[in-house]
């Protein structure tokens, strides 16, 4: 029953479906579900490393495309050092004419919450190479908290497994009243 729901740019198709199946079943049988609104990220689509015409997947076959949130510190200096640029030393942004430069630029503000124009402050007097590490750097940073608290989730089975049998039991409580209510609007009650 969420009236905001934070996506990236490529989930915005399913959170429209979910628009239509809220407008739908409110015609049909009286309002009920509110019609979710997208809150969409400053930062767009981040490209893949390895090719900076394509978004950054998981199920990129290519390993040193994409970064992992709990990627050793090495694998991220590794796919970083590893990323595609150009020849022209200089960090600057445009996408269009560098699409590599141009994505570990949209990288580093999106981990730091800079914009792109201070992380070219930044980055002024930088070559690529040494950018590259700087970026690398500034990953690593924002998925250290994150990687610690996944190896401690890792360590203590039994927590872990607590927190989600509690998280179920929470999303049954809530879901039960919606449910019966969709029921009896339907007339399955």
């Amino acid at each position: 029953r969420s009236t905001r729901v934070p996506v990236g740019e490529d989930q915005v198709l399913h959170l429209e479906l979910a628009q239509d199946i809220a407008q739908h079943f409110n015609k049909k049988y009286g309002e009920f579900f509110p019609v979710p609104k997208a809150i969409l990220s400053t930062t767009k689509k981040i490209k893949s490393l390895r090719d900076p015409s394509v978004k950054m997947s998981k199920s990129d076959p290519q390993k040193l495309a994409t970064v992992n949130i709990a990627d050793s510190p090495d694998e991220i200096v590794l796919k970083f050092r590893k990323a595609v640029t150009d020849f022209t030393s200089e960090v600057t942004y445009d996408p269009a004419a560098r699409p590599g430069v141009s994505n570990l630029v949209s990288i580093h503000a999106a981990v730091t919450g800079l914009s792109i124009k201070e992380v070219l402050h930044q980055a002024a007097g930088l070559d690529t190479a040494h950018y590259k590490m700087v970026v690398a750097e500034s990953v690593i940073q924002k998925f250290a908290p994150i990687r610690h608290e996944i190896k401690k989730l890792q360590e203590d089975k039994s927590h872990l497994i607590k927190v989600l049998e509690d998280g179920a039991e929470k999303a049954k409580e809530l879901a039960a009243p919606v449910y019966q209510e969709i029921r009896r609007l339907v007339g399955f009650q």
